[in-house]
């Protein structure tokens, strides 16, 4: 983002929302979301956005319509069918699962872990019930094997709900969850901006299997992460993990070669012994002090590092703040039992701050102790139910006695009500009248919306077939070999392939809004003028150009140019197709 586009009363509100309630939504594209927040404040009529977080500061109530606004929940079972399931998606992939392994397998070998950062979404989520509209998709026979019908509700069974476990997580901010075979995160990368997706995916590719897969929405190709992933099925955006020569097992090699250095023999037995790949972050320290492993959790929580193997453990931060290991480790050696401490603080990088209990227990081998195992583990969400429990119990208190005081009143309203009733007998002669005239403005507003549907559905088609095309065009021009470059009407830049970026030097977005006239790359633009203007006017495309040019790497070069113009469904001339390719590479001057 320039300088020019940036928005400063924009940023100071998603500031403000960060501060005030720790949503971090400066990683979303800006367009999408100044769009949704400028929805949020049309609907109460409020002009700018300094106004809105005065707002915001005098109605709390309003942060939680803000964030339903913001985080779009389309949703629905099997919304995508043939490349899987969006949406509901827990219970989508669980009832696939189901269907793939057999229920009794699925409910001895699956875990689904469910993540949303909308906590309304994931309330609604945990109930796992649903009206006869939302399960409409899901097929007769399933519907009576994976759901329970009560009244007009259809619940999810218990007994595989079980294995479905919700919890919010920010993909930004939080840590990833680790050892997943499936990840599925569908039509979410497409609201944050580069440098967030980054951030995201190489989250994501910690937190996989080596042997994993991801799947992604269908604007979603990683075209530029293939670092990180490859595509097993592109059609569907299914993608398997690039393992890295070196990933998490060198750790723990390291841990062993440090553990072989003379006079710690003994720390080889304690990696074998202690070394757990659970979720909860856990070290391992020899009999000399030494940090002798680290599990996957661990390493994320407290950014260790191959050189921090074998090292003492006084030398790393993490034996002293914000709890002193070192005091915790010869108390569990001296008494040869575990010692814990509860809800230690740990202060998050990014605000705010985790507690953890931190248990220390000696490994014992033979009688002799030869090390410590400590772990991490992670009781916010814990402390901070408590803190609310104690809060609500106050809350409580509080509640009653106004409650008293609102009895009082209300017994004197009641008398107040006797000589309204009158009134409303009256009144309700004339509501009669009216309800005849509602209902007939009733059947002409079903009528109406029957029409409404009608037109949504095509609407969606519409959108669908337009998502299908933007994805073609993309993966058209990203294939071609030749540079090519879509300008407008106005010769303002609107498509730049990647063999343009390569040939000319310059990105898509450094280049998008401009005028291709004014680009400096080295491409004699001037000269170009005429002939594509030429091509918005006359019946025939013209003929090819050859121009001398300097491409990005300074080189001289004969460029052929060939300018099409570009049709609309009308037959009117929109633009211009300007494809631009190598001829021949001139040699360097005195060359």
């Amino acid at each position: 983002m320039t300088a020019a586009e940036v928005n400063e009363p924009f940023e100071a509100l998603l500031e403000f929302l960060k501060r005030a309630r720790g949503f971090d939504f400066t990683g979303y594209k800006r367009a999408s979301l100044e769009r949704r927040v400028g929805k949020r404040l049309s609907e109460l009529g409020i002009d700018a956005y300094p106004d809105y977080i005065d707002f915001l500061e005098v109605h709390p109530d309003e942060f939680a319509q803000l964030f339903n606004t913001i985080l779009i929940n389309v949703t629905g079972f099997f919304r995508d069918r043939e490349a899987c399931a969006s949406g509901e998606e827990a219970y989508s992939v669980a009832i696939l699962l189901g269907e793939a392994l057999g229920q009794d397998a699925f409910r001895e070998r699956v875990k689904i872990f469910a993540t949303d950062i909308d906590e309304d979404a994931l309330a609604q989520a945990r109930q796992a019930s649903y009206g006869p509209d939302a399960v409409a998709e899901i097929a007769a026979d399933q519907r009576e094997r994976y759901f329970e019908q009560a009244v007009t509700r259809f619940l999810f069974r218990n007994d595989l709900r079980r294995s479905v476990i919700f919890g919010r997580h920010d993909l930004i901010q939080d840590a990833p969850i680790s050892r997943l075979d499936l990840l599925v995160c569908r039509n979410v990368l497409m609201y944050f901006n580069a440098d967030a997706q980054a951030r995201i995916l190489s989250n994501l590719h910690f937190a996989m299997n080596d042997s994993g897969y991801l799947f992604l929405g269908k604007a979603e190709m990683l075209l530029t992460h293939t670092d990180l992933f490859s595509p097993l099925e592109l059609k569907h955006r299914l993608f398997t993990k690039v393992v890295p020569a070196k990933d998490h097992e060198s750790l723990i090699e390291a841990a062993r070669g440090a553990a072989a250095l003379p006079g710690i023999g003994a720390e080889g037995r304690v990696s074998d012994l202690a070394f757990d790949t659970g979720l909860v972050a856990q070290i391992v320290v020899d009999s000399g002090g030494r940090l002798a492993s680290a599990n996957r959790a661990a390493v994320s929580t407290f950014a260790l590092k191959d050189a921090d193997m074998g090292r003492p453990l006084q030398d790393l931060e993490l034996s002293y703040r914000p709890i002193d290991l070192r005091s915790l480790i010869d108390e569990a050696h001296a008494e040869q039992r575990p010692v814990s401490r509860a809800g230690v603080e740990y202060p998050r990088a990014r605000g705010g701050a985790q507690f953890r209990d931190v248990v220390v227990v000696p490994l014992v081998e033979q009688g002799s102790v030869i090390g410590a195992s400590i772990s991490f583990s992670d009781v916010t969400m814990a402390k901070r139910l408590q803190e609310d429990l104690q809060r609500s119990k106050e809350e409580l208190e509080t509640a009653y006695e106004e409650l008293q005081s609102t009895n009082e009143e209300l017994e004197t309203t009641n008398e107040e009500l006797q000589s309204t009733v009158e009134e409303l007998e009256t009144t309700n002669e004339e509501l009669q009248s009216t309800n005849e005239e509602l209902e007939t403005m009733n059947e002409e507003l079903q009528s109406t919306n029957t029409e409404l549907q009608a037109i949504n559905d095509e609407l969606n088609d519409r959108s669908a077939a337009l998502d299908r095309a933007t994805a073609w065009f993309e993966s058209i021009l990203a294939s071609q070999r030749s540079a090519v470059v879509v300008v407008d009407r106005a010769l303002i830049v609107q498509e730049w392939n990647p063999r343009a970026e390569d040939l000319w030097g310059l990105r898509p977005r450094e280049v998008k809004g401009r005028a291709f006239l004014d680009l400096d790359i080295g491409l004699p633009v001037a000269e170009l003028a005429g002939v594509m203007r030429a091509s918005l006017v006359e019946e025939s495309a013209p003929a090819p150009t050859t121009v001398r040019a300097t491409n990005r790497r300074g080189r001289s070069i004969e460029c052929q140019v060939m300018c099409n113009p570009l049709v609309g469904a009308d037959g009117r001339r929109e633009g211009v197709v300007v494809v631009m390719d190598v001829v021949e590479a001139l040699p360097a001057a005195g060359g």
